[in-house]
């Protein structure tokens, strides 16, 4: 039996779990990858195999159906975000398949609240400049009071607003499904995006990629922002359209924005964002700490498991 893993925080740390793999005599496909395979690649690895750990692989019915004509018989997504997989295609295949959620929230989070010191106090900036020889001293911002606006309130949001209230920030909420207790409605305030948009001095997302939610932060909700607001996305690139935050940036209108994700990723080498010497830009890395990589693994281990029946 062979398994596929394409997920590459857990491939760098692949040796941990090899004994897991070899003691139930399953073979390990471990692709050198950067980011994703190609559904190319996909299509002539997935026959061959009968389980697959995902990462942001392009996870379609056309790679799932080549899986299926050859020895696939499960998949499991690695991490919390399932954009990237089409769900229904493995329903009509039959193919079970699952993700491992709740696994990041405070490592995200910690993340997001990284980049809203870093944008407020421009850290990253000054750190670039005495690199290269220069000493600099920007004026920041003082947190207590500044006003975030937090587009999601899931696992990685709800730890995010309590990081940032440890800050004395007041949180705005938007999510229509947030599950809410005393504590939350003590604490935060909640809202209909982008009700009261205007008062954020930071927008942070946090949600999943939806319909719904593609595109929420644009040319239109940038507008209703103040100007000189902060923009800060740890979900997936697709929630802000990165056409209209480089028209806000060029503007003004958004004084610098923190990306751990992008609508292309890698980010590409020519993308103008690069231009703007405030913006922090990550590789879509919040989730890979050891601890949290580990816990994912060992989850989407169990639960492929389960489905071979191994």
């Amino acid at each position: 039996m062979k398994v596929l893993v394409s997920c590459p925080p857990m491939l760098k740390r692949i040796d941990e779990f090899r004994s897991f793999f070899e003691a139930k005599n399953i073979e390990l496909i471990t692709p050198n990858i950067v980011q994703t395979l190609s559904e190319e690649e996909l299509e002539e690895i997935l026959p061959t195999v009968e389980g697959w750990i995902i990462g942001d692989d392009p996870a379609t019915e056309r790679v799932f159906t080549a899986g299926k004509k050859g020895k696939l018989k499960a998949a499991v997504k690695w991490g919390v975000g399932v954009d990237n997989v089409d769900f229904a295609a493995c329903k009509k295949l039959g193919i079970p398949i699952i993700n491992t959620p709740n696994m990041f929230g405070a490592e995200v989070a910690t993340v997001a609240a990284a980049y809203v010191l870093g944008l407020a106090r421009q850290t990253y900036l000054i750190d670039r400049e005495v690199r290269k020889g220069n000493w600099v001293k920007p004026a920041g911002r003082s947190l207590s009071g500044l006003v975030v606006g937090l587009i999601g309130f899931g696992d990685i949001g709800k730890a995010t607003a309590r990081f940032l209230k440890g800050f004395d920030m007041k949180i705005n909420v938007y999510d229509p499904f947030a599950k809410k207790d005393e504590s939350d409605l003590v604490n935060y305030q909640f809202l209909n995006y982008p009700e009261k948009i205007e008062e954020a001095d930071f927008v942070i997302a946090t949600c999943a990629l939806t319909p719904a939610t593609r595109n929420m932060i644009n040319a239109d909700t940038i507008n209703k922002m103040k100007d000189g607001v902060y923009i800060v996305n740890v979900s997936r690139g697709g929630i802000v359209n990165e056409a209209d935050l480089l028209v806000a940036l060029q503007s003004g209108k958004v004084e610098a924005a923190a990306l751990d994700v992008f609508e292309t990723e890698p980010l590409p080498i020519d993308s103008p964002l690069r231009a703007f010497d405030k913006c922090i830009f990550g590789t879509h890395n919040g989730s890979n700490t050891i601890e949290g990589v580990r816990r994912a693994s060992h989850q989407a281990i169990s639960y492929l498991f389960e489905f071979l029946e191994v």
